[in-house]
């Protein structure tokens, strides 16, 4: 009974009601429902409403969830911007069910440009499961995650639907595991992505204060760096009133290991790291953050010390804060709207006007 009280508190306090996820995929006529009341559409890549439609992905060589939205009045035609939406730790595809409507509705009321949206699976079983590590949408132990969305997914978008060429109308943005992934791929591959936008993004994956406490608020005079994973056990988020901790064994340990190799990987794929691993300059990505000031994965202290960094190397990123929010599904929903705020006049250039294809 005191693990379903502890399981039940867990789920209300993540992004996105994992509830309803399950009960999605035991409901094949939901998509229906959602789809009469969208003005665009979202197209069925998933195994999840009575019949399996994934796709085929060559690099994990497994048939894997996808969904697509397409706006009103879409047009084969013409070429449209890309969002890649990448879910959270311990969801799936299904989160984007959530965010759908929010779009749907910004596009029809002329708040927001028409685009279309791939949202792909990137947990490790295909299941939103609590039980499994976070892929951050990377190669790992777990699986080859990045390979399946910059290959994979990339190309059925590709050869399957009009988007623009231009990496400025290339967007990756995601919620929590799924923002920091957006800011890691984005700032590695800005040949191919122009934006990337993250709501409570894991941006320093490894911080604690100087007195190695990792939920310690950000002090730029008090900061050190994670320089090990030998205590995988280590608490990193306490959710229902503290009645629940989150440790480090669900996130990192089970895609890097333990040993000292660890933390060069983590490294290789930290955002933080990534400013002056990779020569950020201004300009080159255009960037996005929004997160809470109550985070029970003190998140909060990760994306300050990301914005200090990049404040000093010089470098442009918009910030919304929510001093009372929380790293749950109200926060996200509230902050949702500051995003299509902010994005929709970098991607109108590439709607306003959409290229027609040649015939």
């Amino acid at each position: 009974m005191k693990t379903k009280l502890l399981l039940a508190l867990l789920l209300a306090a993540l992004p996105l009601s994992l509830v309803h996820a399950i009960a999605w995929r035991k409901d094949g006529g939901e998509i229906h429902a959602l789809n009469r009341k969208l003005s665009g559409k979202v197209l069925d890549y998933t195994a999840n409403h009575g019949r399996d439609n994934r796709i085929f992905a060559r690099s994990m060589w497994q048939r894997r969830d996808l969904y697509v939205y397409l706006p009103p009045n879409f047009d084969a035609s013409r070429r449209y911007p890309i969002v890649y939406f990448l879910h959270g730790f311990a969801f799936d595809e299904q989160m984007f069910l959530r965010v759908a409507p929010c779009v749907d509705d910004a596009i029809v009321k002329g708040k927001f440009p028409p685009v279309i949206i791939a949202a792909p699976d990137g947990s490790v079983k295909g299941e939103p499961s609590l039980h499994q590590p976070a892929t951050f949408f990377i190669n790992s132990q777990a699986g080859d995650f990045e390979n399946f969305l910059l290959t994979d997914v990339w190309d059925f978008m590709t050869s399957h639907f009009p988007i623009r060429p231009e990496r400025e109308a290339h967007v990756l943005a995601g919620v929590s595991m799924g923002g920091g992934a957006a800011f890691d791929l984005g700032i590695r591959n800005r040949d191919c992505f122009g934006v990337v936008a993250g709501m409570h993004p894991p941006l320093n994956l490894r911080w604690l204060d100087c007195d190695g406490n990792y939920m310690g608020n950000f002090d730029p005079h008090r900061w050190a760096w994670r320089d090990n994973l030998k205590n995988p056990h280590e608490p990193i988020a306490y959710v229902g009133a503290g009645a629940l901790k989150v440790r480090l064994s669900h996130l990192l340990a089970p895609l890097f290991g333990t040993t000292d190799d660890a933390i060069v990987e983590i490294s290789k794929h930290n955002p933080i790291e990534l400013i002056d691993r990779t020569r950020l300059r201004n300009g080159e990505l255009e960037m996005f953050v929004a997160y809470a000031g109550k985070d029970e994965f003190n998140i909060d202290a990760q994306v300050e010390s990301f914005l200090y960094l990049a404040k000093h190397r010089g470098l442009g990123v918009h910030v919304i804060y929510d001093p009372l929010g929380h790293h749950d599904a109200a926060t996200s929903m509230k902050l949702l709207p500051h995003l299509l705020d902010w994005l929709a006049p970098r991607l109108a250039p590439y709607s306003a006007c959409i290229e027609q294809i040649a015939q």
